[in-house]
């Protein structure tokens, strides 16, 4: 499956944006779907997930409340909707996907976008 992210940029504290990813090669709807970030000079962590169905989700605490993440499996894209942002929200954002058969989704996760630059200032 290829994964092609979109939707980054330069916002202000408080601002909004969304990204999206569009999957190709198979149909989304036979994987888990996430997204990681990466800060400069930090490791890359899983922000969100959202299990094959769309039913489950998943969510690290610091985004909680501000992020929703969504996919249309009609479409073969998942959303990553960012409200109330931080500049502790600047990273590289990567979308990712994983086996449905997963029990976890916190992974693991075998194929990566390329990723998209979030900027926020302050």
């Amino acid at each position: 499956v290829q994964l092609q992210a979109c939707g980054g940029g330069l916002v202000q504290a408080g601002g909004s944006l969304r990204l999206s990813c569009a999957t190709s090669g198979r149909t989304s709807n036979m994987y888990h779907m996430g997204w990681f970030r990466q800060a400069p000079g930090k490791e890359r962590d899983l922000v969100t997930a959202i299990s094959s169905s769309g039913r489950n989700t998943y969510y690290e605490d610091s985004v909680k409340g501000r992020f929703t993440i969504s996919r249309d499996n009609a479409k073969n894209t998942v959303y990553l909707q960012m409200n109330s942002l931080k500049p502790e929200d600047t990273a590289v954002y990567y979308c990712t996907a994983g086996a449905s058969t997963n029990p976890s989704l916190r992974g693991p996760y075998h194929y990566w976008g390329q990723g998209t630059l979030v900027t926020v200032s302050s």
